[in-house]
């Protein structure tokens, strides 16, 4: 029976929505997740919840303990994974509080603990992942968009960077070659690890800034808060019309 998840990321640490709600930590081989896993009820559908930087916003990009995170979710017979980001907007259509479902994406990351297969192995484990993003979910997300009359970009490459610094105008310049639409700096390896459990995963990421370089304005934390809270609306309406479609699949 497919069971639905949702990763909450900045500014989407709680889903306010769930029902009947309990809490579960799992243990896992790979240590703590973020936080426990908030398990509960929409429109009589169980959804599973965790916050990638925790419920109190305290884990950085590049400390949050990925393999644990997707591991505990699998633990708890996740088939499908609803991923929400907050990103910056490389081309030129993907202004502030635009919404993408990215098809495609590159890791730039370092030093992440990033596979399941690295340890105690028999044999060498290769996954294919021409496709990063599971078709289904991004479909699903696609007709969650149109029946809430949110015009969404259908696709777009995730450039998955380091952090927790933002990136230089040069760094940006030299993703944008590379044919990134969008920036962010939890993409990776947390879709990838989805994809060595057969997890189908997929993105729902609000453009909360321009990149570096691409405006004249300074970027700040402030300008960013203000665009999460006009935008985070039309991702929970998604969210939502996404919950009530996942039960034909």
């Amino acid at each position: 029976m497919p069971q639905l998840a949702i990763i909450g990321g900045t500014g989407f640490d709680t889903l306010n929505e769930l029902k009947n709600v309990r809490k579960e930590m799992v243990e896992t081989p790979f240590g703590q997740a973020s936080c426990e896993y908030t398990i509960g009820e929409i429109d009589d559908i169980e959804v599973i919840f965790l916050p990638r930087h925790a419920a109190n916003h305290s884990i950085p990009p590049h400390k949050i303990n990925y393999r644990a995170n997707i591991w505990g979710l699998h633990d708890l017979d996740t088939t499908h994974i609803i991923s929400i980001a907050s990103v910056g907007g490389i081309h030129k259509e993907i202004a502030p509080e635009k919404i993408i479902i990215p098809n495609q994406i590159i890791d730039y990351t370092y030093g992440r603990k990033h596979t399941f297969f690295d340890e105690n192995l028999a044999k060498a484990v290769h996954v294919d992942f021409t496709h990063p993003y599971c078709a289904e979910l991004r479909n699903l997300l696609i007709e969650s968009a149109k029946k809430a009359g949110i015009d969404v970009r259908l696709s777009g490459t995730y450039a998955a960077t380091q952090g927790p610094r933002l990136e230089t105008a040069a760094e940006i310049k030299r993703l944008k070659n590379d044919g990134c639409d969008i920036v962010g700096m939890t993409g990776m390896p947390e879709a990838a690890l989805a994809k060595e459990l057969d997890i189908c995963y997929a993105t729902c990421a609000l453009c909360v800034n321009w990149a570096a370089g691409l405006s004249e304005k300074k970027i700040t934390m402030e300008d960013i808060k203000q665009t999460l809270d006009s935008g985070l609306g039309s991702v929970m309406q998604i969210v939502r019309n996404s919950i009530k479609l996942f039960r034909n699949l």
